[in-house]
């Protein structure tokens, strides 16, 4: 099972791929706090019985470094098993990218829908990737 994470400030969007095809999101887990979160995300990830995470980075901008090297501290907190491989993936305009596809579909409400919309992309992009590796 792969899974991909959109981590922001507040919600960790989540998508998951059962098949390595098709991109799935998730209900996005709400961050109160950075241990708390991990343990959460860390939890789902053991039930799915995950063995490869896609991590969106964000490429460019003034904030790049600061935010990756959040990000890569985020993914520590996780204390995943070695068996679980961990890739990242730009993450550019993805939120963006989201937003669009919501548009008209349903008001746009914090509740975490654009966050795993997100990550749904990030996986989607890197599941594109390993298959053009592959030819």
């Amino acid at each position: 099972m792969i899974a991909a994470i959109d981590v922001g400030l507040r919600r960790i969007g989540l998508a998951i791929s059962p098949d390595g095809k098709l991109a799935i999101p998730q209900e996005a887990v709400l961050r109160r706090g950075r241990r708390q979160a991990a343990r959460d995300l860390r939890t789902l990830l053991e039930e799915w019985g995950v063995d490869r995470l896609i991590v969106g980075l964000p490429r460019g901008g003034s904030s790049e470094e600061e935010m990756e090297r959040r990000i890569r501290h985020f993914i520590g907190l996780l204390e995943l098993p070695e068996s679980v491989k961990v890739h990242y993936q730009d993450e550019a305009d993805s939120s963006e990218e989201a937003k669009e596809r919501m548009q008209g579909v349903t008001r746009q409400r914090r509740d975490g829908r654009i966050d795993s919309l997100a990550a749904q992309i990030i996986l989607e992009r890197w599941l594109e990737s390993a298959e053009q590796g592959k030819s």
